[in-house]
């Protein structure tokens, strides 16, 4: 049986986000938090603290911890989520990319900036997913925002570091620096998409994205980014590093991600 409606998947693909309203149950929420906690008290060698140090609370990210983190694993690989991704993708065969920890404790001033991920992915191809599942309510004043469809303008910008809003480099083939605040407004409207746990908020790879520090906000703000590709996607190397850093291990450019790092998903 179908999880989403018609109208999810239209929305999804016309305007590069959709929120799918109460679609998670609790039993999966309580145990992708205890995942989290876990991730918080064994971070990666790959984990982030982007807080300043002269500034307040903490913004924490971490990815690419499923394989042993078994809470991840699970929700990742099967049940509701990789359904969603199946579903919004149009394939029968979703591929997992990886998860992604974010966790901003309260009274963080540090906002997670104006950016698309794509072009910090070592990846190729528009049949992708991101499945941003809330564990605590995010209200307007600390939601994701989006420019509704810019998923498709052929514009791709070079990424920016999060913790000074940096670009990775100045120049690079069939990329340009990312653009104003002024120039973003052209773009396409902004969206405020207010959740609660039990939502998910899936968004294209290519759709820009931002949210606001939690500077004004009593309560933590932890969230479980789960990532999905599909049928077109390939391999691609970056003129920077990649995040999560994936190395090739074999792959070269143009090549399906066929292996281990990256499950395929039989529904």
């Amino acid at each position: 049986m179908a999880i989403l409606t018609a109208s999810d998947i239209e929305n999804f693909a016309v305007n590069g986000y959709v929120v799918i309203k109460q679609v998670l149950n609790s039993d999966l929420l309580t145990s992708i938090a205890h995942g989290v906690e876990k991730n918080l008290a064994s971070p990666s060698v790959w984990a982030n603290d982007y807080t300043p140090e002269d500034s307040s609370g903490r913004f924490f990210d971490d990815y690419v911890n499923w394989k042993h983190i078994k809470e991840f694993h699970d929700a990742a690989l099967q049940g509701a989520l990789p359904r969603i991704a199946s579903e919004l993708m149009n394939t029968p065969l979703p591929r997992f990319f990886h998860e992604h920890v974010l966790v901003k404790e309260p009274g963080t001033a540090t906002p997670t900036p104006w950016h698309h991920d794509d072009p910090y992915y070592g990846i190729e191809g528009m049949d992708n997913v991101s499945l941003w599942v809330p564990l605590d309510p995010v209200p307007t004043s600390i939601a994701l925002r989006f420019i509704r469809g810019s998923h498709l303008v052929p514009r791709r910008f070079i990424p920016n570091r999060f913790v000074d809003d940096s670009p990775y480099t100045t120049a690079a083939t069939g990329f340009e620096l990312f653009p104003t605040a002024e120039a973003l407004e052209e773009l396409g409207d902004t969206v405020v998409c207010p959740a609660e746990p039990g939502d998910v908020v899936a968004f294209h790879f290519r759709t820009l994205h931002c949210a606001p520090g939690t500077t004004n906000h009593a309560s933590r703000r932890r969230i479980v980014s789960f990532r999905y590709v599909g049928d077109d996607v390939r391999w691609t190397s970056r003129p920077w590093k990649t995040s999560p850093p994936f190395e090739p291990e074999g792959l070269n450019n143009g090549d399906e991600l066929d292996e281990i790092r990256f499950p395929i998903i039989a529904l």
